[in-house]
């Protein structure tokens, strides 16, 4: 039976999706709402898990040259002294490599795994689901029918929205700043400055630049207007590498960061993977591992039963929510210990803080 798939979205979740349907031996359509020329900014940090993923997903070979390995994350408090070190090699032996790099080049990665078309510039405008199939409206007026969609969309998903699985996704009160820094000091280990309610992380990413990823929990308050001056603000007393990397800052994208969190991924024959079924806050570095490890499950439980779509869904739901769901927990933790005051944090993570920070990725050593 061949299946008429379409996967909805082109970032990392819908090109991994696409990679993985693609080895089960499907042809999956693939369209993005954004046009090609939407290069990702900023960099990514992949813990092992991401990278063992990959590597089912065969997609590890070309990723190899790229970025900078993460052998060690080294916590400080905010004027620079360590708290704790935790050996991330150590941490996914045998699992996969710990990397930083440009988002750009690992969406090139994806794109070459696709091996069909990717059509940008086409959104859904509507989608009505009967008799086990799914009637897809696009944006341009033509309408298909298809076996399968696939909600790659992220945390905003359309996708999710017209199939009545779920509402807006909820905010965390948490602000992003992001940057690729050129210029800053030399760094060889994953670096984080912990203040109060707030941090700052740093990596080598390859390439001499630095990939700088920096929150705040202010829920009421708006978008800072001048993001370089309000990451100055915040972090400007900071010690380590701090003062030198807010320096050579020359660019900061902002974001607002959400939860989703559903009672079901699927409806007939509609399924979410990725941010547009089980977004998180980013803390934990582990939102385009989680993507990478839907999209092998989806793969493998729809080329075990092709001709059930809806047994398949079931399968792959049962086994990644449970995983998700603990990773959402363990994300709410460590930003639940970040927000602690620093006079009772910090004592407390140089005593704990190295088996607290690993027991969060234990459950992820097991493949998914």
């Amino acid at each position: 039976m061949t299946l008429r798939i379409l996967v909805v979205g082109a970032g990392i979740a819908g090109l991994a999706a696409a990679r993985a349907l693609r080895l089960a031996g499907f042809r999956p359509d693939v369209v993005e709402e954004l046009p090609a020329t939407m290069i990702p900014g900023a960099g990514i940090y992949l813990p092992g898990n991401a990278s063992r993923a990959l590597r089912q997903l065969g997609l590890d070979a070309p990723l190899r040259p790229l970025g900078d390995l993460i052998f060690r994350q080294v916590f400080l408090d905010a004027r620079g002294r360590e708290l704790f070190e935790m050996d991330v090699a150590a941490l996914w032996a045998g699992v996969g490599e710990s990397r930083a790099l440009s988002r750009a080049d690992l969406q090139q990665v994806l794109l070459t795994g696709v091996g069909g078309e990717v059509r940008y510039d086409t959104a859904v405008r509507d989608l009505e689901i009967f008799d086990g199939a799914a009637k897809v409206e696009f944006a341009d007026g033509a309408v298909a029918e298809y076996d399968l969609v696939v909600g790659a969309d992220g945390r905003r998903s359309t996708i999710r929205a017209k199939a009545g699985l779920g509402g807006d996704a909820a905010p965390t009160g948490q602000i992003v700043y992001r940057s690729v820094v050129t210029g800053g000091p030399p760094l060889s280990d994953w670096t984080a400055l912990l203040g109060r309610r707030s941090s700052f992380v740093a990596m080598p990413m390859g390439g001499r630049k630095l990939y700088f990823h920096a929150d705040e929990t202010a829920p009421d308050s708006p978008n800072p207007e001048d993001p370089i001056a309000r990451v100055r603000e915040l972090f400007g007393g900071f010690g380590g590498p701090a003062a030198a990397i807010l320096k050579a800052i020359e660019k900061v994208q902002v974001a607002r960061t959400d939860e989703v969190v559903l009672d079901t991924w699927s409806r007939g024959p509609v399924v979410l993977v990725g941010d547009a079924a089980h977004a998180t806050a980013p803390t934990l570095a582990q939102g385009a591992a989680m993507s990478f490890e839907d999209a092998v499950v989806l793969g493998e439980e729809l080329k075990r039963a092709p001709q059930d779509v809806r047994a398949a869904l079931e399968a792959y739901e049962k086994r990644r929510r449970p995983r998700c769901a603990e990773m959402r927990d363990r994300t709410r933790e460590r930003d639940r210990t970040r927000d602690v005051p620093p006079a009772l944090r910090d004592p407390m993570l140089r005593r704990r803080g190295l088996r607290i920070f690993s027991e969060h990725y234990r459950p992820l050593v097991q493949p998914a």
